[in-house]
C-alpha cells in the first residue's frame, strides 16, 4: 500500500530495536549496553541467548566467548579451551556450555570490534555477562522509570546444536518468559531464529510473536529449507507465515542503498508478515560507498539516509547498534511523511 510520496506503508508502526543493546557505544550484550539503548529511546532490546553448563540462559553473540570476554586471561580456565563443530563450522576457544553460571560471572565482557570501536574497548573488564532473567528485570524496571513499555527481542542461537548436546532451548525459554508474565501475542516480546524447526516448535507451545531471520545468502542451519532465497519467494513467505509473525531479513535484501528497493517488503506484507531488518551501523566501514563520509572506517557516515530509505520501503522495524540515531531517523522520516 503506497503512502505519501509513493512510500510503502508498514503493517505496524515501525519499532527501533537496540541491537545487542547500544552496541555501537558500549560492549555488546551487557546491562550497560541495554540500559543505554533504553535511555536512547529503543522500543526493544535484543539479547542473543546461549546456555551455560547448568542450563541458564545468558546473553552472548555466540556460545564461543573467546572474543567477547576476558576468558583467555583466566589461567584457571586454560584447560577448558577446546575445538567444536557448530552448525558445520569448526570453532576453537571457550564455550558457555562448558561453564557454570557462577564461573561465567567471574569473567568480564570486552569489546568484540576494538579496532572499529576503540571507545567501547575503554569499558573492557567493567561488565558481567548478564542472564536473561537480569535482562527481563532491567526491561521491567526501566519501563516503570521511563513510562513506556520496553520489550525484549531474544534470539535463540544455534538451537539445533544445543539440542544435540542435551540442552534444548524452546520449552525452557517459553517457561522463563511465562514466569515473567509474557505468554501472549501482545506481550512485549519477539523470539527470533535463523533456524526453522525451533520456531515451528515454539509456534506450537506459545502465542508469543515469532520472527524468522533470513540472510542474503545461505540457508537455515537445520536444513529445514533449501535456502533463505527460497524462503523469500511468495510461496516461501506463505509457508513462513504458517508459523511466524514476521521476518527479519538482512537489510541488503530490502535495499542495498542504490537503485530501487526489492519487492521483499511488499511480498512479505502480502503474506501477512511484518518485516524487521538488521542491522544499521553508523561507521563508514559498514555503509555503502555513497553514504560514507571521509576515509576513516571508524568515522560515522550517513546511516540516517539508509534508515529512512528502508522506512520509505515500508519496513515495520529495524535493528541498530546506535538506537539514538535510529530513533532520530524514524522521527525525521515521520515528520517528512506528515505523520
Amino acid at each position: 500500500m503506497a503512502g505519501q510520496g509513493g512510500a510503502m506503508k508498514p503493517l505496524s508502526d515501525p519499532i527501533v530495536i537496540g541491537h545487542r543493546g547500544a552496541s555501537g557505544e558500549r560492549p555488546e550484550h551487557t546491562l550497560a549496553s541495554y540500559d543505554l539503548a533504553i535511555d536512547e529511546g529503543a522500543d526493544f532490546i535484543e539479547p542473543d541467548l546461549v546456555l551455560t553448563r547448568d542450563n541458564v540462559f545468558v546473553a552472548r553473540h555466540e556460545n564461543d566467548i573467546t572474543g567477547t570476554t576476558d576468558v583467555a586471561d583466566h589461567p584457571e580456565f586454560a584447560a577448558r579451551k577446546t575445538t567444536k563443530v557448530i552448525d558445520g563450522e569448526k570453532h576453537s576457544g571457550w564455550f558457555t556450555e562448558d561453564f557454570t553460571l557462577a564461573e561465567l560471572k567471574t569473567l568480564r565482557a570486552k569489546e568484540r570490534l576494538p579496532q572499529l570501536r576503540p571507545a567501547n574497548a575503554a569499558y573492557d573488564g567493567k561488565f558481567e555477562i548478564p542472564t536473561l532473567a537480569e535482562i527481563i528485570a532491567l526491561a521491567k524496571k526501566r519501563s516503570k522509570e521511563v513510562g513506556r513499555t520496553i520489550g525484549i527481542y531474544p534470539e535463540t542461537k544455534h538451537p539445533t546444536y544445543f539440542a544435540s548436546i542435551g540442552k534444548p532451548m524452546e520449552r525452557q525459554l517459553v517457561a522463563e518468559l511465562k514466569q515473567a508474565g509474557w505468554d501472549s501475542a501482545d506481550a512485549p516480546v519477539f523470539i527470533q531464529s535463523f533456524e526453522v524447526n525451533n520456531l515451528k516448535l515454539l509456534h506450537s507451545i506459545t502465542k508469543i510473536r515469532l520472527i524468522q531471520l533470513m540472510d542474503s545468502s545461505g540457508g537455515p542451519a537445520d536444513n529445514a529449507a533449501p535456502s533463505y532465497a527460497a524462503m523469500t519467494t511468495p510461496a516461501g513467505l506463505k509457508a513462513v507465515a504458517s508459523y511466524a509473525w514476521g521476518i527479519g531479513p538482512n537489510k541488503d535484501m530490502v535495499d542495498k542503498g542504490k537503485g530501487e528497493p526489492s519487492t521483499l517488503v511488499a511480498d512479505a506484507h502480502a503474506a501477512g508478515l511484518r518485516v524487521h531488518v538488521w542491522t544499521f551501523r553508523a561507521e563508514n566501514f559498514f555503509l555503502p560507498a555513497a553514504l560514507r563520509k571521509g576515509l576513516n572506517p571508524r568515522a560515522h557516515g550517513d546511516v540516517d539516509t539508509a534508515i529512512r530509505r528502508q522506512l520509505a520501503a515500508g519496513i515495520d522495524g529495524f535493528f541498530t547498534d546506535f538506537p539514538l540515531i535510529g530513533v532520530r531517523a524514524r522521527a525525521a522520516y515521520r515528520a517528512g511523511a506528515g505523520k
